[in-house]
Order: C-alpha cells, then sequence, then structure tokens
C-alpha cells in the first residue's frame, strides 16, 4: 500500500492530468472514435507524464499514488473519451496490482519498472467464453510438468490483449477443487509460444479501446511464474478479488469524470439553446434533470472518494468497493440518458459528444462486475456483517 504523495506534489500531477485531458484528449475524440485507434504520439506523451506508473510504487519507478489520490487523477481523465483511459488503465489496475500487492520481491522488480513507465502493458485475463460474472468457473486449465506449467484454455474481452507484453491469467490448477478454491494466478509474456490473439472486438462504444479472445494451446511457464511463487498456489482467485476491488473504485473515478463531461455538456448546451424566445436552462423541467444529474454526480463522488479512503486506511473494502462501483456507473447512464434528453434531436447526433458518450458508458456497468453481481455482493456481505454482530 503506498504512502500518500506531498499535497504540492500530488497538486502538480492532477493539475498536469487536468490540462492533458483538455488539451491534448478531448481534441482528438473525433479521430479516435472515426479511426477506432489512440494515435501514437498521444500514447508516448502518457508514458512521458507518468499515467502508465499511477499506482506502482515509487521504488520501482511509478508515482506511488494512494487509491484516494489515483480517484482524483483518474476522474480527470476520464473527462476525455474512455478509449484514452483503456491505454494505460490496465497498467494501473488489473494489469498490474496482482503483481504490487502479492508478487514475488523478484517478479516485482522484473516487471513493476517496465509496467511503470508503460513499456510493458499488463492485461488481466480471467473472463472465458463459459466464466464472466462466474469468475470461479474458470476452465483454462494449468497442469504440473516437472518444474513448469503447460497452460490450455481461451480467454475472452481481454482488454489490451493485443497490445500486451504480459499477461495476469488465472487457471485451475486444482481439478478436483471445485470454485474458486484450485485457481492460480500467473505471469504470462504474450511471446510464449502457444499464444494466439484473436482479431480486435467490434464494439458498441468505446472506439479506440483493444479487446479481444487470447487462445493459449500447451503454454509452458515455469512454477516461478505464479504471482506470489508456489507458497500461493492456488490463491489465484483470492489475488484477483483484492485486484477487483481496488479496480471497481478505479472504474467509480472513471464514472465520475464521464459524469462531469456529460453535466459540463448538458448545462452548456442548455444556456445556449434558446426555445420560445429564452435559453432553454430557463425551463424549470430542464433544471430538474440538471439538478438531478449533479446530485447523482455528488453522490458517486461521496461513495468513491469513501472507498477509497477505506482501502488507503487497510479496511477490508468489498462491500464498499461494490457500492461505489454501483452506484457510481448506474448513475452515468442515467446522466447520459438526461444529457440527451437536454440535447432533444442533437443529442442523438454523433456530432455532439454526449451521443458518444450515452454509447461509452454503457459498459461501464458490465465490465469489472455487472451490477447484478456488485448486488449479491453487497447483500452478502451485509448479512455476514449482520450476523456478526455489526449493525448500521
Amino acid at each position: 500500500m503506498n504512502a500518500p504523495v506531498d499535497q504540492a506534489t500530488f497538486a502538480q500531477i492532477r493539475d498536469t492530468a487536468r490540462r492533458f485531458t483538455q488539451e491534448r484528449l478531448i481534441p482528438h475524440e473525433r479521430e479516435v472514435e472515426e479511426t477506432d485507434t489512440v494515435p501514437a504520439e498521444l500514447v508516448e506523451e502518457m508514458k512521458e507524464i507518468g499515467l502508465f506508473g499511477l499506482s506502482v510504487p515509487q521504488e520501482f519507478g511509478g508515482m506511488g499514488l494512494t487509491l484516494s489520490q489515483e480517484f482524483e487523477v483518474i476522474a480527470e481523465v476520464g473527462q476525455a473519451a474512455l478509449a484514452f483511459r483503456s491505454v494505460f488503465g490496465t497498467n494501473v489496475g488489473i494489469g498490474s496490482q496482482g503483481i504490487v500487492i502479492d508478487g514475488t520481491p523478484d517478479q516485482k522488480e522484473r516487471w513493476l519498472p517496465g509496467l511503470a513507465s508503460g513499456d510493458v502493458v499488463a492485461s488481466f485475463a480471467l473472463t472465458e467464453p463459459d466464466a464472466g460474472s462466474d469468475a470461479g468457473g474458470v476452465r483454462t486449465r494449468a497442469v504440473r510438468d516437472g518444474d513448469d506449467f503447460v497452460i490450455t484454455g481461451t480467454k475472452r474481452y481481454i482488454t489490451n490483449a493485443n497490445r500486451a507484453t504480459i499477461l495476469t491469467l488465472m487457471a485451475r490448477t486444482d481439478p478436483d477443487t471445485p470454485g474458486s478454491g484450485g485457481i492460480s494466478a500467473f505471469i504470462v509474456p504474450t511471446d510464449t509460444p502457444g499464444i494466439t490473439i484473436g482479431k480486435h472486438d467490434s464494439k458498441m462504444g468505446q472506439k479506440g479501446t483493444r479487446t479481444c479472445d487470447i487462445t493459449l494451446d500447451a503454454v509452458r511457464v515455469p512454477a516461478s511464474s505464479i504471482i506470489g511463487g508456489e507458497t500461493r498456489l492456488n490463491q489465484g482467485f483470492k489475488t484477483a478479488m483484492k485486484v477487483l476491488d481496488r479496480g471497481r473504485i478505479h472504474i467509480a473515478a472513471l464514472a465520475t469524470g464521464q459524469a462531469r463531461r456529460l453535466i459540463n455538456e448538458a448545462t452548456g448546451y442548455a444556456i445556449d439553446r434558446k426555445q420560445f424566445g429564452q435559453p432553454i436552462a430557463e425551463f424549470q423541467l430542464v433544471q430538474a434533470l440538471l439538478a438531478d444529474s449533479q446530485a447523482e454526480l455528488y453522490s458517486a463522488e461521496c461513495v468513491g472518494r469513501d472507498a477509497a479512503a477505506r482501502f488507503d486506511a487497510g479496511l477490508n473494502i468489498a462491500m464498499e468497493a461494490a457500492c461505489a462501483k454501483m452506484t457510481s456507473t448506474e448513475a452515468v447512464g442515467r446522466i447520459a440518458d438526461r444529457a440527451v434528453q437536454i440535447l432533444g434531436g442533437a443529442g442523438y447526433m454523433t456530432e455532439y459528444p454526449v451521443e458518444r458518450i450515452y454509447r461509452d458508458v454503457r459498459l461501464m456497468r458490465i465490465y469489472e462486475g455487472t451490477t447484478q453481481i456488485q448486488q449479491l455482493i453487497i447483500a452478502r456481505n451485509m448479512l455476514r456483517r449482520h450476523k456478526g454482530g455489526e449493525r448500521l
């Protein structure tokens, strides 16, 4: 867990992210939408200002931000098209944090400096054709063969797979243990023989993001590739859950950024657009749409920041992370719908950003655990705590 970066330094980091987002990223959104690609020069600029290493400890070349500080930076970058954050997002979150949290000293020394600089890109390979929300249903097998494991299986919808240098990959190492108990987490370089990266998926929104299937055909890796070493054999699901709890708060920050952008776009349009001889911002029903959106944004910000602070304090935040992810992603979906409504016919046109954002944010209620999975996590934690004597 990172110690806080001093406030003066952090203010510079946050302000740099804000300027970069407003001056460099947002002006390139239309290009990304039309080409389905983030320009290479912007990726290099992301590396230069340190975005790939926000969460990597300073001793390994990263910025070493706390999750609370990361929340504020991601909420800034999150005002631009989601494709931009996706370029470095797996390095900051689910791709790297398994190594940061549970990796051996050798694994950290080998991989974290490259992840911090962006020279190494990590993907989190958990989801499969038959294992998404049911993460314990992983069928990819890792069979022991001397000092190695031989991995066979298929992963689906893996973010940054065709950009990745390494995979944080979940595979079943104990076929006799059902559910999550027999899963291990491996670091697998993508140039290992037997790995095939599928074609880039075509999606409803989030143009410029990269998701692909991965096929593993007798991929041989040393036992030392297990995250945390062999003492963590069959403990990979626990690593995955630690990573996902943290990642869900990251997604809450991202949803916060998108909500801010939507509200700014809708408010500006309402002030400028005139009907019946006056700005539509003067109409009370339009004001109600804006007010509801602002109230939901404020709620999402508060929940996300509180969950991040609890994580930084070392508390068990499985329930709070699920609350933050669910609250923020559901809210941004409603805010996007209101923004389109405020713009009216213009909101349905590709000329205006809210049309694209409306499509982009729909995915936020699905990845890193659907809303329905968050509901189950919240309810199960409520029941467990209540049975243990805790009261609200």
